[in-house]
């Protein structure tokens, strides 16, 4: 598993997706990417029929890890 303590290493330059993916960030804006993601998430946890596995809680768990990451970034903007 990857560990996110790692993820950002300010000496390595960002690769051409990696740059692009986060301009498109920025025009989005974090505090809106933040809530879609949300409402996806809670669509997906609480107004679905569909029974969870380990596949399904491992990316509404990753999903989570997004919106927290947009809400900071969003905070700090």
């Amino acid at each position: 598993m990857n560990d996110p303590r790692h993820a950002s290493n300010a000496s390595t330059p960002l690769t051409d997706s990696q740059a692009e993916f986060w301009y498109l960030v920025e025009c989005q804006g974090c505090k809106e990417l933040a809530h879609s993601l949300k409402m996806v998430h809670d669509l997906a946890l609480y107004h679905s029929d569909v029974p969870f596995d380990t596949a399904e809680k491992s990316a509404l768990f990753d999903v989570n890890l997004l919106v927290e990451g947009f809400q900071k970034m969003g905070a700090k903007m």
